[in-house]
Order: C-alpha cells, then structure tokens, then sequence
C-alpha cells in the first residue's frame, strides 16, 4: 500500500469518508486550494467537491477563505485528528447507552420467552425486498402519533413519496410527531434530497448525521422495523424485522432521540 493510501485509509477509519479523506489529504500538501484544484488533485468528481469540502468545513477539519476566489485550506493535522477522534468517542459513549438500554429492553423479551410456546408470534422476519417495502408502507399508513426513522443507504427502494407525505400530513395535522435522520451519504443523492424537502413541507422534521448503525422505524411506541445486515448471505442481503413490542419500541426510541440530539438539523 502506497503511503497515502495508508493515511486515506486510516482517516476512514477515524470516521470520514473515502472522499473526505482524499481531500483532507491532499488540503495538507498546500497553503490552500481552490474547489476545482483540489477536486482535481485528490481526484474527486467535480460535482461532488463542494459537498465534501462543506463537510470538512462544518467538521471543523478545513476552512473557508472568502475573496474573488473561494479557496480552502486544512486544519493542522493534531488538531483534525483531535477532533475525529472525539467524534468517534462521543458515537461510542452513545452506542454503549444505547446497548445498555436495548439489554434491558430485551431481557423481558429473552425471560418470557423460555416458557412461551412460540416466542416468535411478535416478530416477523422479512426477506424479500417488496415484503420490506411492504412492510414499511402499512407501518407508515397505520401509525397515528409518532413516526421515527433513521433512513440510511443503501435503499431496498427509494422512499416513496405518497406514502411518507401521506402519513407526515396525517399525523402532524393530529398533533402527532414525525421526525427522520438521515446520513450525508443519503443526501448525496439528489433524488434522495428533493424527497427530503418534500417530506419537510408535509410536516416531516428532519436532520443529519455522519453515520447511523441501522435502518430503522418505530412508530407509536409500540411497532419497529429495522434492518439487519445478513452475515450469511453476504454484505448485500438484508434482513429485516418488524417486531410489535413497547419495551422494544421505547428503547430504540430512547436511542433515536439521543441521535437526534446530536444531529444537524436540516437547513
């Protein structure tokens, strides 16, 4: 491996994206860039440069210099890294939570179900990809006062639109709460991001992050489906599950609103 292959890979591993990396990479070797000379030097398509760049930015890994020409330059290195490293920490502490709380959640679960004759008669295991689509859509028709979703690539199918506007309508005009979290990687999409605003003018309140550990939907409290990486069949199969149990429910709820927290609202 070429050295700076090495160190793009080690700054992924810190938590940035492979072309995050490359840019921060190649931002270091000079005082600043321009978009399209740094786009060009670590070999990242034009049209994607200004949203990694703005990342950097917002991440507090480069900066922005105004004039007649934008141009952009890193952070020192020790500091970049400082920063990285306590993004990581802090997405640790928050899994750590959110596995102490899903224990919990789940020990009730694991106890009845040594004396239950079939403790499987709450949760359905979903394969095929027009079951999970099906699925979420009668989730999204039969919820009345909440509706959380972390919505991250990639997708069984895009969201689709009526039935998600359907139900943001339905439930905000009651009173009721529909909130998403989304990644960048799902924002860099753009047919992705118009759904976005589409949502947000049906009363969808949304935000972003860098990473989310799954799929997810939990809807009134008491009904989750959610993803699973298939171990099995190989990184591109999926698993889903749709479970009707509160204590379930309420935990991955706890652990939506700790990410939602830590989220950037979506301008």
């Amino acid at each position: 491996m070429e050295p700076e292959e090495g160190s793009v890979a080690d700054l992924v591993a810190l938590g940035l994206s492979r072309y995050e990396a490359r840019v921060y990479h190649a931002l270091v070797r000079r005082e600043s860039y321009t978009a399209a000379q740094v786009a060009r030097e670590a070999r990242v398509p034009r049209q994607r440069i200004y949203d990694v760049l703005d990342g950097l930015v917002r991440g507090g890994l480069a900066a922005a210099h105004g004039g007649r020409v934008t141009t952009f330059s890193a952070m020192a290195p020790a500091q970049a890294l400082s920063r990285l490293l306590s993004r990581r920490r802090e997405a640790l502490e928050d899994l750590e939570r959110v596995s102490a709380g899903l224990a919990a959640a789940l020990l009730p679960l694991w106890t009845d179900g040594r004396s239950h004759t079939d403790p499987l008669d709450y949760i359905e295991v979903l394969r095929d990809p027009g079951a999970i689509v099906d699925r979420f859509a009668d989730i999204q028709a039969r919820a009345t006062g909440e509706l959380l979703t972390f919505c991250r690539p990639p997708f069984v199918a895009p969201p689709t639109t009526a039935v998600v506007t359907r139900a943001a309508r339905r439930i905000t005009r009651d009173g009721g709460t529909v909130r998403a979290v989304y990644t960048h990687d799902a924002l860099a999409d753009p047919e992705v991001r118009e759904k976005v605003r589409i949502f947000a003018r049906a009363g969808q309140e949304a935000r972003v992050t860098d990473a989310l550990p799954l799929k997810l939907v939990v809807a009134d409290a008491g009904h989750v489906l959610c993803d699973l990486p298939d171990p099995v069949a190989g990184s591109g199969s999926t698993t889903a599950l749709s479970i009707e149990h509160p204590a379930l429910a309420a935990c991955l709820g706890l652990a939506f609103r700790t990410v939602w927290d830590r989220a950037t609202p979506i301008a």
